[in-house]
C-alpha cells in the first residue's frame, strides 16, 4: 500500500518501510510522529478513501543538509558578499499506513 503525504510544503509518495528526508519536524530520534495530511492512498491501481487516514513514522535522525554558498557581487562597485546556509532535515522511516487511532 502507498500513500501521498504533504509535510513541509512538499509531497512524498511513501510505503511501509520507506525512508524519506523531510523538512525539520520537532522530536527526538526514536520518537514516533503521525503525518495526518494524506492526499491520496491506494494499492496497485486501486485508490482508497483518505478520510481519517494517517501515516505513522519513526524519527531516525535530525540532520543538516549540504552547505549552499550564496555569493553576491556588483561589478565595479567593490561589493562582494559571501554567505552560507545549511537546511535542517529530519530523516523518517515509515512504519505503517492506516486509520487514525
Amino acid at each position: 500500500m502507498f500513500a501521498i503525504v504533504r509535510t513541509g510544503g512538499k509531497q512524498y509518495r511513501v510505503a511501509a518501510g520507506d525512508k524519506i528526508v523531510v523538512e525539520k519536524i520537532a522530536g527526538d530520534a526514536g520518537s514516533t510522529v503521525s503525518l495526518g495530511d494524506v492526499l491520496l492512498a491506494g494499492e496497485g491501481s486501486e485508490l482508497r478513501d483518505v478520510a481519517g487516514l494517517t501515516v505513522s513514522a519513526e524519527i531516525i535522525a535530525q540532520a543538516k543538509g549540504e552547505k549552499v554558498i550564496v555569493f553576491k557581487k556588483r561589478r565595479r562597485h567593490n561589493y562582494r558578499r559571501r554567505n552560507g546556509h545549511r537546511q535542517q532535515h529530519t530523516i523518517l522511516k515509515i512504519t505503517a499506513i492506516g486509520a487514525a487511532k
